[in-house]
């Protein structure tokens, strides 16, 4: 038995994993799929002060609380920096990384620098109201989709659990000072359909930290996999396990 920590992106919150989540579980695995601070139903505890580092503190913290070891850790989106910044606090508990068409950051990196887009959303919310919140896709240019998911039903479905976030999730930089951490494998999953115009994914190294060849594998569908594409997510995910 493996198990699998899920950690939803930006705007998102644990429920995106639903149709991941009996799949894994149905092969026997272990999965947790948390609500980060600030999103869906921890929507109250959105402030100026909620960022990065307090993601990261969760994703820590539910590992110690739960006591998991030779975790499968799965970040999507937004969330390659938060899993990134987890691995480097408790690398001898993490036995993969999954970077699921996520940001995958180098040491003392904030979002705006692995993707420059981001920089627009930091300046929507400086410039806003309330100078600090970024609600779904803001400062973007309009799609014809939301986070590549095109069913109207599932469209209704993503909206509903759709919440802002503060600007200090981007801004604050990513801590990968932990040698242990590189000794991590690492899986690359790239979503490559509905590719919205002006978002640049970095190469992936031939040759990842560890030492080990590149791991990278596609899934010919839009952001949102775990909405539009459950059961082939979940069937990579189990090859990990």
């Amino acid at each position: 038995m493996s198990t699998y920590l899920l950690v939803h992106g930006a705007w998102h919150s644990g429920q995106c994993w639903e149709r991941v989540v009996p799949l894994l579980t149905a092969a026997g695995h272990r999965v947790l799929a948390p609500t980060l601070t600030g999103y869906g139903d921890t929507a109250h505890l959105l402030g100026p002060e909620v960022g990065l580092d307090t993601h990261v503190d969760d994703i820590v913290g539910l590992i110690a609380e739960e006591d998991l070891t030779d975790v499968v850790l799965v970040g999507h989106s937004y969330a390659g920096l938060v899993i990134s910044s987890a691995a480097n606090q408790v690398p001898e508990r993490i036995g993969q990384l999954v970077y699921l068409d996520a940001m995958v950051p180098e040491d003392g990196e904030s979002a705006a620098d692995v993707m420059p887009f981001a920089q627009a959303m930091i300046d929507h919310a400086l410039t806003s109201e309330s100078g600090w919140r970024i609600p779904p896709l803001a400062g973007m240019e309009p799609s014809s989709d939301l986070f590549g998911v095109t069913e109207p039903a599932d469209v209704a479905w993503l909206r509903s659990m759709l919440s802002d976030q503060s600007v200090r999730c981007l801004q604050q930089p990513v801590r990968l000072d932990n040698p242990a951490v590189n000794a991590i494998p690492r899986t690359h999953i790239h979503c490559v359909a509905n590719v919205p115009e002006g978002i640049t994914r970095r190469p992936v190294p031939a040759i990842q930290p560890n030492g080990s060849p590149a791991q990278v594998w596609e899934l010919e569908t839009g952001h949102d996999c775990m909405v539009t594409m459950p059961a082939e997510l979940s069937e990579l995910l189990l090859k990990l396990g």
